[in-house]
């Protein structure tokens, strides 16, 4: 707590305008508020295909370890990272490599 004269140190940046998050921004331009809700619309699609991409690697990396259903598990595993690296969820880059590590788990796993 600041003692007599002293100041509270602030963030930097503007503190006025700071809106937590999750609250919708405020635009009065009608492109800006489409752009907004489009943003809005694809931020959610995107977690939830992370969201399942990681659960689908998890899954795949379990049935490796359990020996039971690997290779389907497998192959929707490696389904559904090329299709976010179709979509830009992920760099392609990036998918070939999470496709390749996934698989040397797998393999280490299978012996």
């Amino acid at each position: 707590m600041p003692v007599g004269n002293q100041t509270v140190p602030r963030p930097y940046g503007r503190t006025s305008t700071h809106r937590p998050t999750g609250t919708p921004p405020v635009a009065n331009i009608k492109s800006q508020i489409k752009r907004n809700r489009q943003t809005e619309v694809r931020r959610v699609r995107n977690r939830a295909v992370s969201t399942e991409l990681k659960t689908r690697i998890k899954n795949a990396l379990k049935a490796a370890e359990d020996g039971e259903n690997a290779p389907e598990a497998a192959a929707i595993a490696m389904s559904r990272i090329d299709r976010a690296g179709n979509r830009g969820l992920l760099h392609r880059k990036t998918a070939s490599r999470r496709k390749s590590r996934l698989q040397k788990r797998l393999n280490a796993s299978s012996n």
